[in-house]
């Protein structure tokens, strides 16, 4: 009796044969692929051998042979200067407090707009909340300097005019009022985008989970306790880790939309030191030196979360 014969056909021919028709089919979209990848490589990986420019005293002018090789006395320099400890505690502060009132806005945000029974209303109110994202900061500083001045500004005058205060509030003229409300400014910027990643990750919570809570008379409050909060747990872990990571870092567009002479303690944080140092006083080499600690840094916070992460039983990030 004669044998079956069995296929001689290799696997990999075949996988080849998928990838090769996948790419002649999807080219288009390749082909759109290559602009931000090279993108992310210019930017992000051809820039690494600059980063020897922090064992030179670097001159543009004279390039890498005629900059003189000084080893640490750069990195010694830059953690030995005053003004960089006073900008890196004034990062660490603000950026912690942004992190401490502006993370739990957008999740708190997601859960009311996912309560809302009114499809429209519920548009509109996104439409609202997430526009803020994509204004420049330079509108929103002008903005907030013309409605925050303590005797012209509509917020104080509309204080007065109800009896709250007596005097304007130095919004954005004294150092504690300016935190404040710079802190409160970047929550409005920010937590309607990051309310859209959490809406996101709620709708794909299964709807039967709710109906069996409702049927075993779970109150509003309880289902987003027991069935919503659990479902986003993941997301709101791995954006957490992710926040982590910039907790060094700070915005210079928004610092400089906020600059005041009589705030400048507050101010003057890691983006403006680099600017000043960088840029403006052409010391390029202690500017690259600060921006290799932030990156580090911000790796090392990133790494250990999401080590602490995986210990308490969440995915993580890496």
């Amino acid at each position: 009796m004669a044998k079956n014969k069995q296929s001689t056909s290799p696997a990999p021919v075949t996988k080849r044969r998928s990838v090769a028709s996948g790419f002649k089919r999807d080219w288009q979209l390749y082909l759109m692929l290559l602009f931000p990848l090279a993108m992310v490589f210019i930017f992000n990986y051809a820039s690494y051998p600059g980063l020897r420019m922090i064992f030179y005293n670097y001159k543009p002018a004279k390039g890498w042979d005629g900059s003189k090789f000084v080893g640490m006395d750069i990195i010694l320099k830059v953690f030995a200067d005053k003004d960089f400890r006073n900008a890196l505690i004034s990062s660490l502060v603000f950026n912690f407090m942004d992190l401490l009132v502006g993370f739990p806005m957008p999740i708190i945000l997601a859960l009311m707009l996912n309560e809302l029974r009114y499809p429209r209303f519920k548009k509109v109110t996104q439409t609202i909340l997430y526009l803020p994202h994509f204004l420049s900061w330079v509108i929103i500083g002008s903005v907030a300097y013309t409605m925050f001045r303590p005797t012209s500004g509509l917020v104080n005058i509309a204080l007065q005019n109800m009896g709250l205060i007596d005097q304007g509030i130095p919004f954005l003229t004294e150092k504690f009022h300016w935190a404040v409300t710079y802190l409160l400014i970047g929550v409005w910027q920010g937590m309607g985008w990051g309310t859209i990643i959490y809406l996101a990750a709620i709708t794909g919570i299964s709807g039967e989970l709710y109906e069996a809570a409702m049927i075993d008379g779970a109150n509003r409050w309880q289902r987003m306790r027991h069935i919503t909060l659990p479902g986003i747990k993941s997301t709101v872990v791995t954006l957490l880790i992710m926040n982590l990571g910039r907790i060094m870092g700070s915005n210079y567009e928004r610092l400089d939309s906020f600059y005041n002479s009589q705030v400048r303690d507050f101010q003057y944080q890691l983006a403006v030191y680099i600017y000043e140092k960088g840029l403006a006083g052409a010391k390029f080499s202690e500017a690259t030196v600060v921006g290799l600690f932030q990156s580090i840094v911000g790796l090392i916070l990133v790494i250990a979360a999401d080590r602490f992460a995986k210990k308490l039983g969440e995915d993580g990030l890496l």
